[in-house]
């Protein structure tokens, strides 16, 4: 068959397809979308959020506005997207791990249902963690780090909060090593990164983002990131499978997710304009240079995550016995 052909043929193919990408189109709200946020200004999730709400201003005509409701991890801008928002696309929660696959086990009574309340329209972004420790600490690498904590008494692992990725991450590590350890949460991410610098902790999870600075001043020590490969922003640290250490690879994800009864069209417009904003070369040097890794999953890979996520920290929690948050 010639080229001249197959290109004629890719030329009517496309023109048929036109009209359906129209279609989807018009299926986007004729009013501006708010993006829920459960966390505060300046927050990881929040800096991820906004730089996606920039792009998709792009691609939603009516607009895009980002609405901070910060407050039990998530939880309070999670309830009012399932349980008060419109089921018209206006409304959407810019959700993250913890809210979305790991609240229903480590909260008691949780006052929504991951599963049941939201439909899965994109994954956005993921973010790497790195286990720090004070510069004071006498190891360079995560066997030595291992040889001398065991030699402790016992050995503090600082947290962003109990039930976060960072606290189960510090129980896996502690579990897989042997180690003498008791999680300390604090309640801010300053709080935190305070303790560790000052050696009042002796290791933590940090994104890779926030704790790169300090290591490469020499402040911190970072002896592996949790990604499948190391990490453009430290590039010295191993990966979890160079220091044979796969129970540790963990992410945070953020993706966006649709009360349950949106309709399926609705959905589908709105997972267009998520991958098409998240195509953009510039959007996606803005997420890189800020730590995060560009996921761009549409909604069925998405809730595929979710669901996988959901069972695997279900596991981790029972694992480490920890006790549901009433």
């Amino acid at each position: 068959m010639s080229s001249l052909i197959l290109r004629r043929r890719a030329a009517i193919a496309a023109g048929l397809l036109l009209p359906f990408a129209g279609a989807a189109r018009a299926q986007l709200p004729d009013r501006p979308v708010r993006l829920v946020l459960g966390f505060p200004p300046g927050s990881g999730p929040d800096v991820v959020g906004r730089i996606l709400a920039e792009g998709l201003r792009e691609h939603i005509p009516a607009g895009v506005v980002v609405d901070n409701k910060p407050g039990a991890a998530g939880a309070i801008a999670a309830q009012e997207v399932a349980r008060t928002a419109a089921p018209d696309g206006t409304t959407l929660l810019f959700g993250e791990v913890g809210q979305l696959a790991m609240a229903p086990s480590t909260y008691a009574r949780l006052p929504y249902d991951p599963a049941r309340d939201f439909a899965p329209i994109a994954e956005v972004a993921a973010v790497d963690f790195a286990f720090v420790v004070p510069a004071s600490v006498p190891a360079d690498e995560f066997a030595g780090y291992v040889a001398w904590a065991k030699a402790q008494p016992q050995v503090f692992m600082g947290t962003f909060g109990a039930g976060t990725p960072g606290h189960f991450g510090a129980a896996i590590l502690a579990n897989a090593a042997g180690l003498r350890s008791e999680a300390v949460h604090f309640r801010s991410t300053g709080d935190a990164m305070a303790a560790i610098l000052n050696g009042n902790v002796q290791g933590m999870f940090g994104t890779v983002a926030l704790v790169a600075p300090h290591v490469t001043a020499g402040r911190l020590k970072a002896l592996l990131v949790t990604g499948p490969a190391r990490s453009p922003l430290l590039p010295a640290v191993p990966s979890v499978s160079e220091v044979n250490q796969p129970a540790l690879a963990f992410d945070a994800w953020f993706g966006l997710v649709a009360p349950a009864a949106t309709p399926a069209p609705v959905q589908a417009a709105l997972e267009g304009a998520v991958l098409r904003a998240l195509a953009a070369p510039a959007l996606r040097a803005r997420m890189q240079e800020a730590g995060f890794r560009v996921a761009a999953q549409g909604r069925e890979p998405f809730g595929a995550r979710m669901r996988s996520e959901t069972a695997r920290w279900a596991e981790v929690v029972r694992a480490t016995g920890f006790r549901a948050i009433e």
